[in-house]
């Protein structure tokens, strides 16, 4: 039996300002990327998602990044390592006591844009994560892409690594993604989009942006919530998996 995880980013409004359709999307993804208050969010935001998250028995995540608002965290911030670890720490602990009112608790960790880009080549960034993770709670799994030097790190370091894909990003040959600068980068096409779903979590291969077959095995997929038509797509996705036979559910159960 093929099983698979949904998760998508969400939480990431701030104060009246709102992202995306947290409410739609917890009724179709098995696990939430909630934004501890750095890149997006606020303390109201992450403890009213916790809450829907946990009415829903869906699997909490901590979408930790950079302290940058303005530039959505997808910006790249020179930060030194120590100060990084200790922010990482201080964003895990703040949604982890939201998750813990709303009766759930923080199960993993999945960094936001561009740190996660960084810390799949930077060391010293990757290996300050990993040091905050492994310091907070060393039972958390880590989300990422196949290859990222910090999911090396993570697995030197003892810490469970979890690989994900994504439903709506064009990948290069060598299973990296197509910059989001590039045309092409983003797919918008929502049947299109389910059946590369179905593929992922039944083990067939994709189409790269070269037009090769890529196979991937993620455990995870992740659904975007901040594009066009997100939710629907999200449900289309989630129906093709069912109608396929793929069962869902939270990889950190």
């Amino acid at each position: 039996m093929n099983t698979i995880d949904l998760n998508a980013d969400l939480g990431e409004g701030f104060g009246s300002w709102a992202m995306g359709d947290d409410n739609a999307l917890l009724d179709v993804v098995t696990s939430a990327n909630i934004a501890c208050g750095a890149h997006a969010g606020d303390p109201s935001i992450m403890r009213a998602v916790c809450r829907r998250a946990a009415d829903r028995d869906v699997a909490i995540g901590a979408h930790v990044g950079y302290a940058d608002k303005p530039g959505f965290g997808r910006r790249f911030i020179d930060i030194e390592p120590a100060v990084l670890r200790d922010e990482v720490i201080s964003q895990l602990a703040t949604l982890d006591a939201f998750a813990r009112i709303a009766g759930s608790e923080v199960r993993y960790v999945k960094p936001h844009g561009a740190l996660y880009n960084t810390i799949g080549h930077h060391e010293e960034q990757a290996a300050a994560v990993v040091e905050a993770i492994s310091d907070y709670d060393r039972s958390l799994p880590v989300l990422g892409l196949p290859g990222a030097v910090w999911l090396r790190l993570a697995e030197e370091a003892g810490l469970t690594v979890v690989h994900e894909a994504f439903a709506d990003r064009a990948y290069t040959p060598d299973g990296t993604l197509v910059s989001r600068r590039l045309p092409g980068a983003v797919l918008h096409d929502g049947p299109a989009i389910a059946r590369r779903c179905v593929a992922m979590a039944t083990g067939a291969p994709i189409t790269d942006i070269d037009g090769g077959k890529l196979k991937l095995q993620p455990e995870s997929i992740c659904v975007h919530g901040d594009t066009p038509g997100a939710v629907q797509i999200a449900q289309r996705v989630r129906q093709s998996l069912w109608d396929a036979g793929v069962v869902l559910t939270p990889f950190a159960a």
